[in-house]
């Protein structure tokens, strides 16, 4: 009997399942259609009853500071979509970016009740947003767009999508981790499809990991890129390279996003990526160079293909690099254990600053080390903001009255508009649970 294979063989045959669907859409009818995530609070956008797999994620999300008053009306204000808080006009309302969400905020997914989750990233960085800087790009696993006002701004919002199948057969749990010290708004649709059967043994559970050195053990970070007395430096075993993935078990490695912030002023690759599979002293997949792992050559180009590319161009930010590399046709797999590492710089002479998001896919129970930096620890090294003048004068008579006006305005302000924050969280609270109601009963219906 013939069979039809290829990427897309599934949608040659008609499958036994039935769609599902967790999402942030006003469950009270209204077109409040998101979350106010709480600061300092885990919520669990929602819990799914296996067997099943989540298709595709799709998000967007904002996160600002109030400075200020503003000269809309708190609770009315609360009752239109969030535009305001995307792009305030200028003299109505007065909010900022927080600029390192991204980093602050965590995506964590549990599969089949296990004690270790599967997948904990930075949101941002999970889905390809590096150092909190989106940038527009379409690859064949995930996709980040943005408008064209909000490029080459840290924090700016952005929508984003992940199709990585994510296979489970007793349970997925969902949910984001705010250990801001402000709240966030975030819109959600994440798609699975459910089955009556059991999935295969052999079934292979998504994983994600974000890591981070900042900076790399370097030895030699004043000596210049591709200078003889760095060539000529023998590194074998790949010690102290960075590590993208270390990891014990059976599965197959995907791919990762890498940021690089380079501190010399040159070049920051050249560095060799070096696989060590089921416990090598010597890897048996050795590179030729960090720009040749991400289908590159002579640097990073600016492109962004299904498979590889560059999210971020360092030509265009200030002083980092974003860029992506998916084993989709070409995985790594591994029996026992792999260790995914690359040089930084050849040799390991550079002390910059990397970070990445590791995919793999791997049985259960997930053995590796699923444990992620604090806060204060993740966060983008930016150049120092420069404070703006605040010269204190004597004040005219007319001018004291504007300023008392405007201390007077703020404080009737804020408590009502920290108070819509407020009953925007408890509704958070509650279609969390909601959502994960809605979700049984749809499983219980398809049995």
């Amino acid at each position: 009997m013939g069979q039809i294979t290829g990427m897309f063989n599934d949608l040659t045959r008609v499958k036994s399942a039935r769609n599902g669907r967790l999402a942030s859409w006003d469950q009270r009818g209204m077109n409040q259609d998101y979350w106010m995530i709480p600061a300092g609070e885990t919520i669990v956008l929602g819990e799914i009853e296996g067997p099943a797999c989540i298709t595709h994620i799709w998000m967007t999300s904002s996160c600002r500071r109030v400075n200020g008053p503003s000269i809309l009306d708190p609770e009315l204000n609360a009752l239109c979509a969030p535009v305001n808080e995307i792009h305030p006009a200028l003299g109505v309302i007065r909010d900022d970016y927080d600029p390192f969400y991204y980093r602050k905020v965590l995506i964590r997914m549990t599969w089949d009740d296990q004690d270790t989750p599967s997948v904990l990233a930075p949101l941002g960085d999970f889905f390809c947003i590096g150092n909190c800087y989106p940038g527009n790009f379409s690859s064949l696993p995930f996709n980040v767009s943005l408008k064209p006002e909000e490029a080459g701004r840290y924090g700016a919002p952005c929508s984003v999508s992940c199709y990585l199948p994510m296979p489970f057969n007793k349970k997925a749990k969902i949910e984001i981790i705010n250990e801001n010290d402000l709240p966030f708004i975030l819109y959600f649709n994440i798609d699975y499809e459910m089955y009556k059967h059991p999935l295969p043994e052999d079934t292979a559970y998504f994983h994600a990991k974000w890591n981070r050195a900042n900076p790399c053990k370097g030895w030699g970070p004043d000596i210049q890129t591709n200078s003889p007395e760095v060539n000529t430096m023998v590194n074998l075993k790949g010690e102290d390279n960075y590590v993208v993935l270390d990891v014990k078990g059976k599965g197959h490695y995907i791919g990762c996003n890498l940021s690089v912030r380079h501190f010399q002023g040159s070049w920051w690759g050249e560095g060799n990526d070096m696989f060590f599979i089921d416990g090598e002293e010597y890897p048996s997949l050795n590179g030729t160079g960090t720009e040749d792992y991400f289908n590159h050559a002579w640097g990073m180009q600016r492109n962004a293909f299904p498979f590889f590319g560059t999210i971020v161009h360092e030509g265009d930010t200030d002083g980092f690099h974003v860029a992506y590399r998916f084993h989709i046709t070409d995985p790594v797999y591994f029996e026992k254990s792999l260790r995914v590492t690359i040089e930084h710089g050849h040799a390991n002479h550079l002390c910059d600053d990397w970070s990445s998001t590791a995919y793999w896919y791997q049985l259960l129970p997930t053995q590796a080390d699923m444990s992620i930096l604090p806060v204060e620890q993740r966060l983008p090294v930016t150049p120092a903001p420069i404070p703006a003048p605040h010269p204190r004068a004597d004040l005219t008579p007319e001018q004291k009255k504007a300023r008392e006006a405007f201390e007077r305005r703020w404080e009737e302000y804020r408590p009502r508009r920290e108070a819509q924050f407020r009953i925007k969280e408890e509704k958070a609270r509650r279609e969390s649970a909601l959502n994960t109601a809605f979700a049984a009963k749809l499983r219980e219906d398809y049995r």
